[in-house]
């Protein structure tokens, strides 16, 4: 891999001698640096001792997580680039242990014009909603599945595209045994046959196929007819009308044996049996100024779709190594440290050795968007915002034979409640030097969902949360944010308050001290504050922060997909830069 890099630093410059032999050398630097873009984060942590939580046992205290992505482009049409990652001395706390040292982490080569546009190296890429097909990146969650291979996206016409790739999925600095092939195409029937009227009119079509070797995994298990290439396919049809929207997709995968990890001390097998995955996603909204209707409906059935098997652990590959596809929460994201605490997650796997079976999950969430116009009774002076959000999910209601290891589920058919949750959102105006947001949130979650373990056998957690966040403008880019949550639950670890004081000093410069308390929990020494303080600067695109304070253990979530984080207490330090 190192080899890799030194090639790539060494040829930019030669490209760029080539590009403009006759410049002097001072020209050739300085269009170099014209064309090389790039960007450098680097999240670092110092864990100490904590009389309250105990000692840190682990055996590095400074842990660092570091990128530098370069990007460099020639002749019009060409870009090279490559991203270097450094975990040194050791990854930060509860990240993948495969991230244990400094190499070269991507790297890839693009040409691109009007019509044609072909990557070799690594990539990321989406196919519709990402129900089959999603290679991204999340630096704060530890996820990069890209695909290192080659991918070929052609667009005769400003109606249709068409996408092919194939590869493996990255894990940590190696790349997956099994290989990935993908093809997709998206036709614009409105722009191809100028429909007045209609914003766009979407057919989108998709495949992926998934090849693995499954001796390679159970070299005890009788392969004849097993379908070593795993063909899985997607329909789409997106409608735009201006003020109402629909989106729909379904997706087939296709079938595979059911594949339980050693380490979970069941059988890794079921021989014989081979099971499809189904999924079916809807998407509804209508707008227009001052309102916004939206509604979303998901049922996935069996959709967990990895490239290696081994890696599809339900509730045990938190970093989703080697997933081919997508599937965040939908409910409302929540930027408030108390209603983060019981959230859903998704659950799509099919899992027949568990206590009643789970084949999948099946729920949707309903928003409203509504602004209160000025001068009205609700809008007063400077009008009102006001949004809320409906979300449920269940497990998908399912007939399981232990004894055969099969199962029949029903498509439509709700089954053990997983997640209920309601909120709403007043944002207020409130002078021409202060404003205010009111959150009310009421929310149930399975304790299995929530805190781990066995879903459907443990009981609920009920919970309220109300949260106030006041602003006020000083002027010259000044203003001080005041912040105060309550959560009230009769379940787990009780009652929690928690506040926030924020100090922007200017538009560069803010500091701010946060803290919540669990003081309604019923063991006394566990009623713990979990304090932090620190401040940022940003000038440009440099921007460095620097914390002290103590975590609270549990799930941290981005776009809907979450991780576990334990308690820590320490000082982070973020820089990131772009040039």
């Amino acid at each position: 891999m190192r080899n890799v890099l030194f090639f790539l630093l060494l040829i930019i410059p030669i490209i760029s001698n080539g590009q403009s032999k006759e410049n002097s050398d001072q020209n050739q630097f300085n269009q170099y640096l014209k064309n090389l873009t790039g960007s450098l984060e680097s999240n670092a942590q110092w864990y100490i001792n904590d009389k309250t939580l105990g000692e840190f046992t682990e055996d590095e205290h400074v842990r660092a997580n570091s990128y530098l992505r370069l990007d460099y482009n020639f002749l019009n049409n060409f870009t090279v680039g490559l991203q270097v990652e450094s975990y040194e001395p050791i990854h930060l706390i509860n990240f993948y242990s495969g991230y244990d040292q400094t190499n070269l982490a991507t790297y890839y080569a693009n040409f691109k014009n009007e019509t044609l546009d072909i990557t070799a190296g690594y990539f990321y890429e989406q196919f519709g909603s990402g129900l089959l097909l999603r290679a991204y990146e999340e630096r704060q969650l530890g996820i990069n599945n890209a695909i290192r291979g080659g991918r070929i996206k052609y667009s005769p016409a400003s109606f249709i595209d068409f996408t092919a790739l194939y590869g493996q999925n990255r894990i940590a600095f190696e790349v997956s045994d099994g290989k990935i092939f993908g093809f997709d195409t998206n036709i614009d029937l409105s722009d191809a046959f100028k429909v007045n009227g209609i914003n766009s009119f979407n057919i989108g079509l998709s495949y992926v196929g998934k090849q693995e070797d499954l001796v390679a995994q159970v070299d005890t298990f009788d392969t004849n007819g097993f379908p070593e290439m795993i063909n899985s396919f997607t329909a789409r049809l997106d409608i735009d009308l201006g003020k109402f929207y629909l989106n729909t997709e379904y997706s087939i995968k296709g079938e595979d044996v059911a594949y339980t990890p050693p380490s979970l001390g069941l059988p890794e097998i079921i021989e014989g049996n081979y099971f499809r995955g189904n999924a079916l996603l809807m998407t509804a909204g209508y707008t227009k100024k001052g309102i916004g209707i939206s509604g979303t409906f998901r049922r996935m059935e069996n959709m967990a779709f990895f490239s290696e098997r081994e890696f599809a652990i339900p509730g045990g590959n938190q970093f989703i190594m080697s997933s081919i596809n997508f599937w965040p929460a939908l409910t409302k994201q929540q930027d408030y440290s108390l209603a983060n605490i019981y959230i859903y997650q998704p659950q799509p796997f099919l899992f027949l050795q568990d206590f009643a079976g789970q084949a999948g999950e099946i729920g949707g969430q309903f928003d409203l968007f509504y602004n209160f116009k000025k001068g009205s009774a609700f809008g007063g002076k400077y009008g009102t915002k006001f949004s809320a959000n409906f979300s449920y999910w269940s497990l998908i209601d399912a007939e399981f034979d232990q004894t055969e290891s099969t199962y029949s589920a029903n498509f439509l058919k709700f089954g053990k409640k997983l997640n209920r949750d309601f909120n709403f959102e007043i944002r207020k105006k409130l002078s021409q030097s202060w404003r205010g947001i009111l959150t009310y949130i009421n929310t149930i979650v399975d304790k299995g969902v929530s805190l781990g373990g066995p879903l459907g056998v443990q009981g609920n957690i009920n919970s309220d949360i109300v949260i106030a966040d006041v602003t006020h403008k000083i002027g010259s880019g000044k203003s001080i944010r005041l912040e105060g949550q309550h959560l009230w639950t009769k379940d787990d670890m009780k009652n929690w308050v928690g506040g926030t004081l924020e100090y922007n000093a200017s538009s560069n410069m803010s500091f701010y001290v946060t803290d919540i308390y669990n003081y309604g929990n019923d063991v006394k020494d566990d009623q713990l504050h979990y304090y932090n303080l620190g401040g940022s600067y940003t000038k440009g695109a440099t921007r460095l922060a620097l914390n002290f304070g103590r975590q609270r253990g549990g799930l941290i979530c981005v776009g809907g997909v979450c991780r576990f984080v334990p308690e820590n207490t320490g000082f982070t330090l973020n820089l990131s830069t772009a040039f």
